[in-house]
């Protein structure tokens, strides 16, 4: 894990820039975020530290003593479920001299124990038992109910665990809001809900963490000229984005850029099993969600939820973006189905997903390597105090019936990347939660 950064600047001083950098009368981004270390030490003090985010999928960690281990920012973090059956996220890092308590990725535990003086945890996290306790008789310094590993706050949502650090946060469904309706459209478009699919994907990227959030945000753009080749490879050309039925919607930075053509995404995972599932429960997906997000189930689209979980529909991935530095990301990503689909279906997806969107898969190649030069390209001096352009679409905001939150016409657009920086810029700005305005 790399090192968290701290600020080499006059904390004053950086916070006095903050205004500079996201510019949305003009629409422009200042690419010093991209690239500044005292930014990003900010950043994960008022963005990874204070923000939810996700942490596992209740069917990773289905009975209790199941475990797995991962990341808030820089954080290390155990999520655990406990004897209790409720779900636990506290750091990895022992309270008596802060080595490393977990090393293993997933498993079941009874407790955890650390491997330099023996100090144990439960599944809670709460201090257990020390080696030799009796050296410890008659201090009044050493109290177990305060010497437990760190909590954070959990919160679900349809299975979905998040977990923040700030106790002033708003609660998860708050920090949601509207988007919950969006996110229906994977988590609950099916008696069940979903699984993840055992195992995931790990992967660095030579990039800062924003630029793949924000690609996945809003940038429909890229797809049709970025990808061109493999889509001919597959379909022997690319398809065609209809501005006129297609959308974007943000809300609290958290969006959504969506066309309605059902099975776009799913397409090109190449499996007629997973298109003919997906037809035959296309009408139960209408009754369950209605019919425009019934649509949505498999349509060519992306999403992220701030600050750093992105998603495809059609393809089932679920990903993010974990900051290793301001030039360098790490990504975890999971395959997902219907809890009530075919088992079969797993290894199609599974498949799909290789082809698609892994290290070796067709598009994300592509994308890494973008994001990568996006990144590189900042440290010129020159280069670094030239401004970004985020204009497109900018008078594409309309009122809907049938959709939520801020919607805006046509996913070739920027609207969640505008709003995706502006949540961004108001986190870094504010003190406190209470400072953070809705959205």
């Amino acid at each position: 894990m790399a090192q968290a950064s701290t600020m080499t600047r006059d904390r004053q001083s950086i916070l006095s820039e903050l205004p500079n950098f996201v510019n949305l009368d003009s629409y422009e981004i200042d690419r010093r975020i991209f690239w500044d270390k005292d930014l990003y030490a900010l950043e994960l003090e008022r963005i990874f530290a204070r923000c939810w985010n996700f942490i596992a999928h209740t069917s990773q960690i289905p009975e209790p003593g199941d475990f797995l281990t991962t990341v808030i920012g820089e954080d290390g973090v155990i999520v655990c479920r406990a004897e209790d059956g409720e779900v636990y996220a506290f750091l990895n890092s022992c309270t008596h001299r802060g080595n490393r308590v977990c090393f293993a990725e997933v498993g079941r535990a009874r407790r955890f124990t650390c491997n330099f003086h023996g100090w144990s945890f439960g599944l809670d996290g709460s201090l257990a038992s020390v080696s030799r306790p009796q050296l410890y008789d008659g201090n009044p310094t050493f109290d177990k109910a305060k010497l437990g590993l760190h909590q954070a706050r959990v919160e679900n949502y349809k299975g979905m665990y998040f977990a923040t650090f700030d106790p002033d946060a708003p609660s998860l469904d708050e920090y949601l809001g509207d988007f919950r309706w969006y996110l229906d459209v994977i988590l609950d478009n099916a008696e069940g809900g979903i699984e993840f699919i055992d195992g995931n994907i790990k992967s660095r990227l030579k990039c800062n963490w924003k630029f793949p959030a924000e690609n996945f945000v809003g940038d429909a753009y890229h797809a049709t000229w970025t990808h061109s080749s493999a889509l001919i490879a597959m379909f022997g050309k690319a398809p065609t984005i209809h501005s006129d039925r297609s959308y974007q919607v943000n809300v609290n930075g958290h969006g959504w850029e969506f066309g309605l053509d059902f099975i776009g995404n799913a397409a090109t995972l190449k499996s007629p099993e997973i298109v003919e599932y997906l037809r035959e429960q296309e009408a139960r997906f209408a009754e369950r969600l209605g019919k425009v997000r019934s649509r949505m189930v498999g349509a060519l689209s992306s999403a992220n939820v701030f600050p750093n979980l992105s998603f495809l529909v059609g393809h089932n991935t679920f990903r993010t973006w974990n900051p290793r530095g301001p030039h360098e990301t790490e990504l975890h990503t999971w395959v997902y189905l219907n809890a009530s689909a075919p088992e079969t279906l797993k290894e199609h997806y599974r498949r799909g997903v290789m082809l698609t969107f892994s290290p070796a898969g067709l598009f994300e190649m592509d994308d890494g390597e973008n994001f990568e030069n996006c990144t590189s390209t900042n440290a010129g001096v020159v280069t670094r105090k030239q401004k970004l352009h985020f204009g497109m679409g900018i008078d594409s905001k309309i009122e809907s019936e049938s959709l939520k939150g801020n919607v805006y016409k046509s996913q070739l657009n920027e609207a969640n990347q505008r709003a995706f920086y502006q949540r961004w810029a108001d986190l870094m700005s504010s003190e406190t939660w209470s400072d953070v305005p809705r959205r």
